[in-house]
């Protein structure tokens, strides 16, 4: 998407509006672009499933809750207002005790689910 086609390239995003306005666990939503980055606002509770990204990091913003990002030999935990990177190529599963609302910034076209596909695999580029 250029930045004539972002709707939100004129005004700033309120990031709690927007994912206040997602329906549905797991399925994020697209808020901003930078270039090739796209900006996703997302719900999640409970365990997703074990993926990596063998071509991009990947970069956590905890907006609300605490997230609980499961590494090959240890767990992270991120609170609101903290962030985190997952490394390239690093396997990992996302996990929330209770909701926890985060904003994550990756390449415009990475799947949620990695390389594993499957049934959480979430629709790409989709706008909020």
């Amino acid at each position: 998407m250029s930045p004539s086609q972002n709707p939100y390239a004129t005004q700033p995003v309120n990031l709690l509006q927007k994912i206040d306005l997602i329906d549905q666990q797991w399925s994020p939503r697209v808020v901003a672009q930078m270039n090739d980055y796209q900006f996703k606002v997302v719900r999640i509770e409970g365990e997703f499933i074990w993926h990596s990204h063998p071509e991009t990091d990947e970069a956590f913003i905890v907006l609300e809750g605490i997230l609980r990002i499961d590494l090959p030999e240890r767990s992270v935990h991120v609170a609101a207002g903290e962030l985190y990177v997952v490394p390239k190529g690093v396997k990992h599963r996302t996990a929330a005790e209770g909701e926890a609302k985060l904003m994550m910034i990756e390449p415009q076209g990475v799947l949620n689910t990695g390389q594993e596909g499957g049934e959480r695999t979430a629709l790409n580029d989709v706008w909020i």
